[in-house]
């Protein structure tokens, strides 16, 4: 893959382009931005070798659309159009299902593979690239059947080159097993820091007792709205079902503090430090 297309120098099609480039130093990787000053910072940062449009990526052996899931939908059936018949197109968003069924019937269909790469930091932009990043990270793919044997072959070659251990999952799954994963984690994140920032009103020293708890937690919070908004919109269904589950579980836990009952507390406390084994054996 010689001629390779990023549609979005940020975190993650910048840190693409650092780990493609470190793989392959004859590729040529070219970047595609609405915003001219990411292409010149991109190129800067030496992410991207050339700037780039939409219509060239007829020329493209790989793109690869690593922008917010709501501009992913709009443009991913015009890349498509665009594509040659060897060309790969493959996408990084953190939803699946509406982006699958924008293209589902699609004459290019076969030359697409849906794909989230579960990796990242609380950054955005082309600066916040870093190599690495997908060392050991798990890279779901969706609806793998669809995407011609070639042009799969060669993406998933690319991918564990990088590193990345490779899931197979159907969109509607990714979406309900992601709701609570992530994009739970970042809407406790958000109300965390909301709640802290309106106490902080009115007690300016309260930042002044948070310590490396607080800063792990309220981490996500520094994340960016712009690609964070449309993916609770494109997952609503699935992230209200996991909002109710976690309100449900906060109110039994003040109605416990209530009650008194800090035997309870200290089991609901215990039995949740299973999830340390569960994430050992993840990693």
């Amino acid at each position: 893959m010689k001629n390779i297309y990023i549609i979005g120098i940020g975190l993650i099609g910048g840190s693409l382009a650092k780990d493609i480039k470190k793989l392959h130093p004859d590729a040529v990787i070219h970047g595609i931005s609405r915003k001219e000053s990411t292409l010149d910072e991109a190129l800067s940062l030496n992410l991207i070798d050339k700037k780039a449009t939409l219509d060239d990526v007829a020329k493209a052996d790989l793109v690869i659309i690593a922008i917010p899931v709501d501009a992913t939908v709009k443009i991913l059936p015009s890349v498509l159009d665009r594509i040659s018949d060897t060309g790969l197109v493959v996408d990084a968003g953190s939803t699946k299902v509406d982006i699958c069924k924008v293209v589902e019937n699609h004459p290019k269909r076969r030359n697409f593979l849906a794909m989230h790469p579960i990796a990242g930091t609380e950054y955005s932009g082309p600066s916040a690239a870093i190599s690495g990043l997908f060392v050991g990270k798990t890279n779901i793919i969706c609806e793998v059947e669809k995407t011609t044997f070639k042009l799969q072959e060669k993406a998933l070659d690319l991918f564990k080159a990088i590193g990345m251990r490779i899931r197979y999952m159907n969109p509607e799954a990714h979406d309900k097993h992601i709701a609570y994963v992530s994009h739970l984690s970042h809407i406790s994140s958000f109300m965390l820091g909301k709640t802290v920032i309106d106490k902080e009103r009115n007690e300016r020293d309260i930042f002044d007792m948070a310590g490396s708890g607080f800063a792990s937690t309220v981490r996500l919070a520094k994340s960016s709205p712009e690609m964070w908004t449309p993916i609770f919109e494109q997952n609503k269904q699935n992230v209200i079902e996991t909002l109710e589950e976690y309100i449900n579980n906060l109110t039994h836990f003040k109605e416990l503090m209530k009650a008194n009952d800090f035997d309870a507390i200290y089991k609901e406390m215990k039995n949740t430090n299973h999830i340390k084994d569960i994430l050992k054996g993840i990693s």
